[in-house]
This record gives C-alpha cells, structure tokens and sequence, in this order.
C-alpha cells in the first residue's frame, strides 16, 4: 500500500509539471504575439515604422552622429552619386512622390550653421549668422561666389546684431537686417536693425523695430520695409503685428514705423516675397521652442507647434487673400526659396509631427508655385530632408547650403548640422 500510493503522488507530480511547462509555452506565445512587441503598428498603412530615440530633437544640433551612425540605412550608389543615399519612401513619414534630382556636392561653407540668413545679390550669396552648436551663435558673413564656385570674402557683424531668427531682405546693394535672437540657446530677441552696404562692406544703425521679434517675414514693397509675424518674446508666442517703413539707399526716410493690416495667421519660419507688385506669405508655425523657467543659460525647452500649409497676398486692396494651399505644410523656409520666371520655388523645411512620435519631421521635397496660374507642384526631391536651409539660383542652377539635415533616408528626425553645398539644373513645370 505504502509503494502504490507514492507511486499515484510521482504520477501526479510529473502531470503536474507537464501542464505547468504546457502553460508557460501557450503564455510566452500570447505574450510575444500582443501589441506590445508589435512597434506600434496601429495603422496598416504605416509600414516599415521607426521609432526614433526620444532626445529633445534641438539639442540634435550640438551633436552629430557617433562614427558609424550617420552611414546606418545608407545604400550607397556607385559611381559619381555615390555621395547620394537612395531615398527610401514610408507613408508614415509623409514624403510626397516627386522625381529624382541629379544633385551635385560642392564646395561645404566655411562653418556648419542652423537658423541662418542669407542673401543674393548677382552672382554672390551672403550667408549670415546662424547656431553652430545650440551653446555657440556664429557673428560672421561668408560669400559663395558662384562664378567659380569658391568660398571666401569673410567678415564680421555688429556686435550688437541678432545671431539666428533674423528677418532679412535686399534692394540689390542695401542689405536690410531686422531684428532676431540675441545669443545661443533660446535667448531673448532684439529690437535692434541694421543696414550692410555689399558695396563697402559698411554696417549702419537703423530705426529699431517697435518691439522685438523671432524669424519675422520680412520684404520691401512699395518703397517700404515690411515686417510681419514672428514669435513674440517669449519665442512661443505668434505675433500678429505688421509694421512698415518707408526706405531708400540704405536710410530710413521716416522716424517711425507705420503700423499696417495684420496678417490673417502669425507666426515664424515663413517665406514671404513679392512678385507683380503684390506681396506673399508662405506657409510657417505657430509657437517654438521656449527658454526652460529659471534657468541661468535660456536652455531651450520644447513646446508645442503647429505647422500651417497657408498662402495670403496683399495687393491694391490692401486685404489679406488666401490663395491655394501648399502640398504639405511646411515651416522654416524663411531663406530657402527663389523666384524663377514666373514661379517660386521652395527647397525642404519642417512639416507636421510624427503621428506616434510626434517628433519634428523635415522635409525632402522641392515645391513650385506658378504666381500666374497658382498651381503648386512636387518637382523633385533633395539628396536628404533639411530644414533651414539657404537657397540661390545661377544660371540655371538651383543651389542649397546650410541647414539641419534628417537621420538618414528612413528617418526624417533632425539630426546634424551641416555646411554642405548642392546643385541641381532646374526644371520646371509649365
């Protein structure tokens, strides 16, 4: 009796933990199988979805990639485009078809630069000011000479001139420099305007704008220097205000700037020319990056934005129009646009957040905008996503520097700061 009953308790014992090893199996298998391990794939139509690490993306300009990092979902192309990595389309991150661009690397500028301002004039561009790291604003203008494709001409700015956001614009010699960020970080703006003769290469005091502004649209219509939007000074803030002032040969011919029709959305980081005599604004955001509360460096801290696909016009009526929207909305493209004949091209910028990360995402495109017909077009696509970055044109070539390119082709979050120069021979659409 004693030996058939604990053989019955060995039997049950080995039933026991054969059920106990059956449930683990059937709950490891649950378990790997639930949506926790599934990358967040809550949409079908989000396919080959990255998960891009979970940094603050503005302190992305301090740092670039570790070795090695940077070359991560590269394919490399042989040849003379080796340089150029094959752009790998997602739906989740929103790049729109557009044909391919032969690209062509140039000359880097001098410094790599974030939020700088640049201006052509003939066969020069002048590139200003700008972050060369989040702690460190440049003070400096480089030239691009695209007779010969060179670098060179360098010199300094007023000690007193803003270093990044700043609004910008040129009759063809006199070179208007309006407010902007003082200083690193996401320290205050100033107030303070200048004037560059590209002639002499002299800086002259200008009328202070009533109130200091970031990355305001800046134009001259009408004899007049036109200021609108931007971030108020708390940088998040979207101003609505539009001043004016009457300008000829680098002066001021007034003592005060004239207040004129608000604009219909404020905000920063827009395109704003005239053609025809009339007056544009393109796309932007509203709110940015703010100063972190207390803290002794203005370290910046995120908030929230929205960016807009919104295009107005000012014209005899003196009303705001709104026109056709662009493909996508788009911010920080206050110096990367041209006109072209009778249409604006724009190069690259920011777009709409992620939908699940809801990190910044740039953009990779270049858009066409006919101001005759009002029609936008894709019509190509740049050898990486960039933002704020800096554009010329000459003879026929489209040219871009400076900015904050993406992670790579299947990653549209900000990452290093670059110098680099392209081109590309411009086609556009009729």
């Amino acid at each position: 009796m004693v030996r058939t009953a604990g053989k019955q308790k060995s039997v049950r014992l080995v039933l026991v933990c054969v059920g106990l090893l059956g449930f683990g199996v059937i709950a490891n298998y649950l378990w790997a199988s639930s949506p926790r391990l599934s990358n967040w794939s809550v949409d079908n139509s989000l396919t080959n979805l990255i998960i891009p690490r979970t940094e603050d993306p503005f302190s992305d300009a301090t740092f670039p990639a570790p070795k090695g990092e940077a070359d991560k979902g590269k394919k490399k192309k042989k040849g003379k485009d080796k340089d150029i990595p094959d752009r790998f389309l997602s739906a989740t991150f929103a790049d729109l078809p557009a044909p391919e661009l032969k690209w062509d690397k140039m000359a880097p500028a001098p410094v790599p630069r974030l939020d700088g301002a640049a201006i052509q004039i003939k066969n020069l561009l002048y590139v200003f000011a700008g972050y060369g790291t989040i702690d460190y604003v440049h003070s400096h203008v480089d030239i691009y000479n695209f007779t010969d494709n060179t670098w060179g001409g360098r010199f300094d700015m007023p000690k007193e001139m803003a270093h990044s956001h700043l609004g910008m614009v040129t009759d063809g010699r006199y070179i208007y420099i309006v407010t902007g960020q003082y200083g690193p970080q996401c320290r205050g703006p100033t107030a303070r305007t200048f004037v560059l003769d590209t002639e002499t290469k002299q800086w002259r005091d200008m009328l202070p704008l009533p109130v200091p502004r970031y990355a305001p649209a800046t134009q001259l219509w009408r004899g007049r220097l036109h200021v609108m939007g931007g971030s108020k000074e708390n940088r998040h803030t979207p101003a609505f205000e539009h001043w004016s002032l009457a300008v000829k040969d680098g002066k001021a011919l007034e003592n005060e700037w004239r207040t004129e029709i608000p604009i219909p959305r404020g905000g920063p980081h827009r395109a704003c020319v005239v053609f025809d005599d009339r007056l544009y604004i393109i796309g932007g955001q509203e709110g940015d990056f703010m100063a972190k509360p207390g803290s002794p460096i203005f370290k910046c801290s995120r908030r929230n934005e929205v960016v807009f696909d919104n295009v107005y016009m000012l014209d005899d009526d003196m009303k705001w129009k709104a026109l056709p929207p662009m493909p996508k909305p788009d911010s920080h493209i206050e110096f990367a646009w041209v006109i072209v004949n009778n249409s604006l091209v724009i190069v690259g910028g920011t777009t709409d957040k992620h939908p699940i990360t809801k990190r910044m995402v740039l953009v990779g495109e270049v858009f066409q905008f006919n101001l005759v017909t009002l029609k936008w077009s894709v019509i190509g696509k740049l050898p990486y996503r960039v933002k704020t970055t800096l554009v010329g044109l000459w003879n026929g070539w489209l040219y871009f520097t400076s900015g904050q390119r993406d992670r790579g082709p299947d990653d549209p979050t900000p990452k290093k700061v670059i110098g680099e120069m392209w081109r590309t021979k411009l086609k556009l659409n009729s």
